[in-house]
């Protein structure tokens, strides 16, 4: 049995700047594990994309592209995916709008078309991106990236109580079924694995944290994180690059 579960944002959190994990944050995991407290990552990035990652850190359960698909111990455990016909949807609107969209599943992803705005954005993330318009009929698709620059409210408004838009970064919004965040997919992880009487703590510093902070019994702030969601946490660590997660999981005597 877990003595607690702790959840972990990867981008300015369980990652430094240049995107790798520190050592200081590495023997902290698996000392984790050593105390019988279960790693969970917590991001809005798809499994494929992070699977070197866990393989670095030995964790082997995800909430993954903000909560819309989990694995648990490796295994599949939830996915909330999206309909055709809402996605056939959202492509024409988009199109109409010479917006771009990234179609997601654990497995791999395709864009709809390329531009300056997809270009700019997998190239920071070191990514291949293959343009397949039709890639969303022949794939579940759980995640979807919409690439507006300027506001979501445009989307928001024409799919709402269908689709929600978490701002990414500048270029594009996070794209999930009405209503799932990352708390959607950790209740998945707490309820299914028979984990709900478990402490629970997070680590994150971003806009699509909000939610994760909101349940758990414990939200752990970054010393980089906004302020937003620093006013929710229960304790401000220090940085991603000095250290932030050896210091808050020590903090709360975790390791």
């Amino acid at each position: 049995m877990y003595q607690a579960v702790v959840f972990f944002d990867l981008d300015g959190t369980l990652m430094q700047d240049d995107k790798t994990v520190a050592a200081s944050s590495v023997a902290a995991l698996h000392q984790l594990k050593a105390n019988h407290v279960l790693p969970v990552i917590a991001t809005g990035r798809n499994v494929f994309e992070v699977a070197d990652l866990m393989r670095q850190t030995g964790i082997d359960s995800i909430v993954s592209a903000n909560g819309s698909y989990v694995q648990y111990e490796g295994q599949f455990l939830a996915a909330h995916e999206l309909d055709k016909d809402l996605l056939q949807d959202i492509t024409h609107y988009a199109n109409r709008h010479q917006d771009a969209l990234a179609y997601y599943n654990d497995a791999s992803f395709a864009l709809s078309h390329r531009d300056a705005l997809t270009v700019a954005n997998y190239r920071s993330l070191g990514q291949k991106a293959l343009v397949q318009p039709d890639f969303y009929r022949r794939h579940h698709i759980n995640f979807l990236l919409t690439f507006d620059p300027i506001s979501a409210e445009k989307y928001q408004w024409r799919y709402r109580g269908h689709l929600t838009f978490v701002r990414n970064n500048p270029r594009a919004l996070d794209t999930m079924a009405w209503g799932v965040s990352k708390a959607t997919g950790i209740r998945d992880i707490l309820v299914k694995a028979g984990l709900s009487g478990v402490p629970t703590y997070a680590f994150g510093d971003a806009a699509n944290d909000i939610e994760m902070f909101q349940l758990v019994d414990k939200p752990i702030a970054m010393g980089n994180g906004l302020a937003n969601v620093k006013s929710l946490a229960a304790y401000i660590t220090t940085d991603n690059m000095h250290d932030g997660i050896k210091n808050g999981l020590a903090h709360f005597g975790l390791i």
